[in-house]
């Protein structure tokens, strides 16, 4: 029996509240921050909070007492990034952090190699070099060395150093095969000759800033020792776009303490083709073992029909370490996946769309137009000026304003007015024709005196002897050859025109020989310039319509659509995003499948994954049946992608007879066939897709197209009266080959395949 005398025991005291930086985090998120001992690897999904995680377990270790400032190392891959995150933990911890080590990696490097500079053969006050700069002197060297920079031109051949520096290679670690492959067997010595005169020159490139430091940490065990002892815990950002120099510069620090945590989303990893290895993610459980592994699925953007098709998409590769990606939002509308006739219907149907959309109250700049390669934003750039809406070409020029482009049309407009002296001068040694500065001055003297446009000046002068006789001659060919250009403008196609002058130039040559990174790019880019012409009548019209495009001033509003390529559209966000060219041999795209394999084949799907959780409210991906490239139309089947769809989060949307007699169902019957009449059984039995890798016909699309409709009709000769699925009744006004002209009673003159048509009495 108990003593009313004596005092009861005080109630045990409520648990401490949480301290208020934590305020707010989910349960997985939370357990993120609080791991801070031992190896950690956060699998960040699409929109799960990650930069919160980030900084507030920077704050945390911060406020636990666990470091001082000067004992975290946190890495990240852009300057505005750590520059945010240096903000957000000052905003957390209630005061500017002073001392700590935040940055890039190159900017942290760049700070250790400066405090050891001697160490590497250096002085503190090192030179960083600019691209530019290293390009001047790669150029030098292959000067001196006197090889051919027609085959390996200054830009490859540093491009190619970089690369090297990217896998931590020094050049006497060369691989043999590798250096003997560069430079016509001298890869090695430009390597050394490059890195010995950066030494010289008391100067760094960007890959030296962290090359150089494994160098110091190798060579200098005391030096690695005490930034190993001073750096207590280390974070590293988008883990899965490190290269393997940063892989292995992260794992020497990481030795002795082993508190570092790396945060990343391998379904997110899309730039191997500048280094990134996913493989550094996939494998840091067998890099440190019992490492502590937290799935970041909650999302916070989107919803739960884009998030389960996205979900269901990167399902198909094998090389990941798995999450699903959940949220509490509603489930909103299905992703929409829509099969249109061409190129253009798609550009179309997207613009009436994006115009809807902003009629009805959204934001112009809460939309984006995600497309695989640069090329396409052309025909939504013409569209979209068109209906008058406003947009950006995000991370790139405007299609009419790339060099490429506004070189062919230079060509052009010397055809159509052999007096535009601006565009002569663009073009009248591009390509390399070996017309110098001496030669263009004694044609830009004689159009002075004599009051002369530049070409009929430069044809007078090839007339006397003031040039030198290989000059002349050249000059002769190049005046001669606008004459012959000139003159099949009248009796012509102007596309075939177009054509004959890009490839007789030399022009698309150049940009085929070249083994610039860009190169590929650029010659998609004079293609789909090609596939522009054949919307005008001649080629007058077509650069009066340019010249207007290009006078079209960039509106001043901020509110404008977003157009770019899905490799730049990675961490950002936008209510609604559509995604064009879904097609075999687009995308995935079908360079990347030769070069890559499969490995290839699951980075393109991921970059699909990248696409849809962009999205927040609304995703729509398209896919054409037919597509014009280079002049030809080609058929094109769908993406593989779009089999990989859950149908449960899709909404399907094709016109009557897109694909009829393949087994691909209609709107009619309310969505795709199942099973192996897909369009995706033609592709896995059928040839590969090749029309953006050489030219060709999609899947075997000859073939495809003869059981589609039963073979070529004979009886389709100009005069006939044909059927068309979706233009309806019409008759041929002109036929090439299987290629038709034909004029629509409701939709007007097209050009279709005759084997998409019927004939009719």
């Amino acid at each position: 029996m108990s003593d009313p005398t004596q005092t009861p025991p005080a109630p045990p005291a409520p648990p401490a509240a949480p301290a208020p930086y934590l305020a707010g985090l989910n349960e997985t998120q939370a357990q993120a921050v609080a791991a801070v001992d031992g190896p950690v690897l956060v699998l960040a999904g699409a929109g799960t909070g990650k930069t919160r995680v980030l900084t507030t377990r920077l704050a945390h270790i911060l406020m636990q007492r666990k470091a001082r400032p000067w004992e975290v190392l946190a890495v990240t891959f852009t300057n505005k990034a750590a520059r945010e995150m240096k903000e957000r933990v000052g905003k957390l911890v209630g005061a500017p952090v002073e001392g700590w080590w935040v940055g890039t990696f190159h900017a942290v490097g760049a700070r250790i190699l400066r405090a050891h500079a001697e160490l590497v053969g250096r002085q503190p006050n090192f030179t960083i070099l600019d691209a530019d700069d290293q390009v001047r002197l790669v150029k030098q060297h292959l000067d001196a060395m006197e090889i051919d920079q027609k085959r390996w031109p200054p830009r490859v051949v540093s491009g190619a150093l970089q690369r090297f520096k990217d896998r931590g290679l020094m050049p006497d670690k060369l691989p043999e095969e590798e250096a003997q492959s560069l430079c016509d067997g001298k890869g090695q010595e430009i390597y050394k000759a490059y890195q010995d005169r950066l030494e010289a020159l008391n100067a760094c490139d960007f890959g030296d800033l962290l090359l150089l430091c494994l160098e110091l940490f190798r060579s200098a065990p005391e030096v690695l020792a005490k930034y190993q002892r001073q750096f207590r815990y280390i974070m590293v950002d988008e883990y899965q776009d490190t290269n393997v120099a940063q892989y292995l510069w992260l794992r020497l620090l990481a030795q002795a303490h082993k508190n570092i945590c790396c945060v990343g989303d391998d379904d997110q990893s899309i730039y191997s083709w500048r280094g990134a290895e996913v493989g550094n993610i996939l494998r840091f459980e067998k890099d440190f073992p019992g490492a502590t592994v937290v799935r970041l699925e909650r999302n916070y953007r989107s919803t739960s029909h884009i998030l389960a098709a996205a979900s269901g998409l990167i399902a198909h590769n094998d090389g990941r370490l798995g999450k699903t990606l959940w949220t509490e939002q509603n489930d909103g509308d299905p992703v929409v996946v829509r099969g249109v006739w061409d190129g253009d219907e798609e550009a179309r149907v997207i613009g009436d769309e994006i115009e809807s959309l902003h009629g009805g109250g959204h934001k112009l700049n809460e939309i984006a137009v995600l497309v695989r390669a640069g090329f396409q934003t052309r025909e939504f750039e013409e569209r979209l000026i068109t209906l008058g809406v406003p947009y950006r070409v995000v991370g790139g020029q405007r299609f009419y304003e790339r060099q490429e482009i506004r070189d062919a049309i230079a060509y052009l407009r010397v055809i159509a007015q052999p007096a535009d002296d601006l565009a002569f001068e663009r073009i009248v040694n591009l390509p390399k024709r070996g017309l110098g500065d001496a030669t263009l001055q004694a044609v830009h003297l004689h159009a002075r005196a004599r009051g002369l446009p530049l070409v009929a000046a430069a044809r007078e002068i090839c007339g006397t002897d003031e040039l030198k006789p290989k000059a002349r001659q050249t000059l002769t060919q190049l005046i001669d050859d606008f004459d012959r250009w000139r003159a099949l403008v009248s009796v012509t196609d102007h596309v075939d025109v177009v054509k004959t002058v890009l490839d007789e130039s030399g022009y698309m040559q150049m940009w085929q020989e070249s083994k610039a990174p860009e190169a590929s790019g650029r010659r998609e880019n004079l293609k789909e310039l090609v596939v522009a012409l054949e919307d005008f009548d001649n080629l007058a019209g077509f650069l009066e319509h340019v010249s207007l495009v290009m006078e079209n001033e960039e509106n001043a509003t901020d509110d404008k659509v977003s157009l770019m390529t899905l490799h730049g559209a990675k961490g950002l966000e936008f209510e609604t995003v559509f995604l064009p060219g879904w097609e075999e041999g687009l995308f995935p795209h079908q360079r990347a499948l030769d070069e890559g394999g499969l490995a290839a084949l699951e980075e393109e799907r991921r970059l699909a994954y990248v696409g849809l959780t962009r999205a927040r409210k609304r995703a729509a991906i398209s896919f054409a049946a037919n597509r014009r490239v280079y002049g030809q139309w080609q058929t094109a089947l769908p993406s593989r992608f779009v089999d990989e769809l859950p149908n449960d989060n899709i909404s399907r949307q094709q016109e009557q007879g897109l694909y009829s007699g393949s087994g691909y169902g209609g709107l009619g019957n309310g969505g795709y066939d199942g099973g192996t009449s897909f369009p995706g059984a033609l592709r896995r039995s059928g040839p590969r897709a090749s029309r953006f890798a050489g030219g060709g016909n999609a899947g075997g699309s000859d073939a495809w197209r003869a059981a589609d409709r039963g073979g070529a009709d004979d009886s389709l000769t100009v005069g006939t009266r044909v059927f068309h699925q979706k233009f309806g009744y019409g008759r041929i006004k002109a036929k090439d080959g299987d290629k038709l002209e034909i004029e629509f009673e409701k939709a007007g003159r097209k050009k279709v395949m005759g084997s998409f048509v019927e004939s009719v009495s």
